[in-house]
């Protein structure tokens, strides 16, 4: 049973991680492209592929993680590594649902203003700066919580 839950959170992390990653990719190129339908569209398809994802990706992680340690001993959250993995997932999980999620509701409503308009509101460069400050440290706490997973330093 615990290489099942073994394989579940490591798929979760691939689909959490991966999706993250990639909409950053895909608004990136959006933004770049200056045009207000693209960038409303993708700004709604990374907005519901973070539902999609990136929601069931965290909480497959939460569930197998917890299980697997419950399946081991409890005591493991001493090691410093699981219990910074953890403490770095949940301030990922506090920036995504804080920040990230109200930008990215912003930035859907503002693109779609400005394909109304034919032009983005300068607002939008602004909620957009704060997505890719917010949304990389969102990304690179995760990465880092995959070499402590996978290293295991210290023990």
């Amino acid at each position: 049973m615990f290489q099942v839950l073994l394989v579940l959170h490591t798929l979760a992390a691939i689909v959490f991680v991966g999706n993250i990653i990639t909409a950053a990719f895909w608004k990136s190129r959006a933004d770049r492209s200056g045009n207000p339908e693209t960038i409303a569209a993708t700004a709604q398809a990374i907005l519901l592929a973070d539902y999609v994802f990136t929601v069931p990706g965290a909480v497959g992680l939460v569930v197998t993680g917890t299980l697997m340690i419950a399946m081991t001993d409890w005591a493991r959250f001493e090691e410093p590594w699981l219990a910074s993995s953890l403490a770095l997932l949940l301030l990922t999980g506090a920036i995504w649902l804080g920040i990230l999620v109200p930008l990215q509701q912003r930035m859907v409503e503002l693109s779609r203003q400005g394909v109304t308009r034919g032009a983005l509101d300068p607002s939008y460069t602004r909620a957009s700066r704060r997505w890719a400050l917010f949304g990389g440290i969102a990304t690179a706490l995760p990465i880092v919580v995959l070499f402590l997973m996978v290293l295991k330093p210290g023990s």
